[in-house]
């Protein structure tokens, strides 16, 4: 707070004070008091008002900046009511209990709303995991059974499962520290099994796949890793074209890091999404021309590999394929365990 701003706020009142002195010296100069009284009076009336002004100028600019800078130095700004020091002065007492109610109001509100997402959450899982077993009787009959179209009906399984899928990892992707657990990975071993699950796709396709994995190990979470390259290598194949089509899945060591990266030959990402590829729900030209994109899986990938203390860069042109890398920091989980 500025002294000019101070005093401008309170310019009404001292253009008041002055009016009254103004006055009271023309009755004054009526009753033929000399000037010197006058003078003198507008001086015992003025100066202690202008010093009292001055304290009262001191005492808010004092409070205003220990509270700028208390601010300043919280990282969650909506914990400054249980911090600040509860002042003497009415004014600021009046400011301080009306933030003390505000902040008790937001606490339950917020508890409010943790509590409906919980509940939210909860029903989610319960949810996904019951629909399973439907889906695995209805996949245990179709592959006892020879009828038309049992192929399709399989492919569309897939399809659902995988979005199943999505609902749940997207339902934990705030409260990852509470299910994952981190450990030694072998990355070959991890990619094989990703690679078998889409082993089907591959084959309808017709794409080529080719592996170049070192016997590296890396330290994360198996399944919340197992579902990242999932999503990865689906995105992969579902933009991939053709029996031209190739696949490459490689891991290499940079500096400090472990580097897997998943390289296709697909359709590409144009250069004014590529910044975007990552954000919820956007799906891009090419995934509302090509296919029925939900905008969701890369945001997942991004979010998971955040929450994993995991890198991820992404790269491509349009009609020359995409590379997707996930980098693995060495050390870093190991040292902490």
């Amino acid at each position: 707070m500025s002294m000019s701003a101070y005093f401008k706020e309170r310019l009404l009142f001292l253009l008041l004070q002055l009016m009254l002195m103004t006055i009271l010296s023309g009755l004054l100069i009526l009753f033929q008091v000399e000037i010197y009284w006058i003078g003198l009076m507008f001086l015992l009336w003025m100066v202690p008002l202008l010093f009292y002004m001055m304290l009262e100028y001191k005492k808010e600019q004092r409070f205003f900046t220990s509270l700028e800078e208390l601010t300043e130095s919280l990282e969650e700004k909506y914990l400054l009511p249980e911090v600040m020091e509860k002042s003497d002065l009415l004014a600021e007492k009046l400011f301080y209990d009306v933030l003390q109610d505000i902040s008790r109001d937001m606490h339950e509100q917020v508890k409010h709303h943790r509590e409906q997402g919980k509940e939210y959450r909860e029903y989610i899982e319960t949810w996904v995991h019951e629909i399973k077993t439907p889906m695995a009787s209805i996949g245990l009959i179709l592959e006892n059974q020879d009828i038309p179209y049992k192929r399709t009906i399989m492919e569309e399984m897939k399809k659902i499962e995988d979005y199943v899928e999505e609902v749940l990892y997207y339902a934990r992707s705030s409260h990852v520290e509470k299910d994952y657990i981190i450990r030694e990975l072998s990355l070959e071993a991890l990619v094989k099994k990703v690679v078998k699950r889409n082993a089907s796709d591959f084959i309808r396709k017709g794409i080529s796949l080719e592996l170049y994995l070192s016997e590296d190990k890396v330290y994360s979470d198996s399944k919340w890793l197992e579902y990242i390259l999932h999503q990865i290598l689906s995105n992969a194949l579902k933009y991939t074209q053709g029996k031209e089509g190739k696949i490459i899945i490689s891991a290499e060591k940079r500096r400090e890091q472990v580097v897997l990266s998943v390289k296709d030959t697909g359709i590409g990402i144009l250069e004014k999404d590529l910044s975007r590829v990552t954000e919820k729900g956007f799906t891009g030209e090419n995934g509302r021309v090509y296919h029925r994109s939900t905008g969701m899986g890369l945001y997942l990938v991004k979010k998971l590999s955040e929450q994993l203390g995991l890198g991820l860069e992404i790269s491509s042109k349009n009609h020359q394929g995409t590379l997707v890398e996930i980098l693995f920091p060495l050390g870093s989980y190991h040292n902490g365990i």
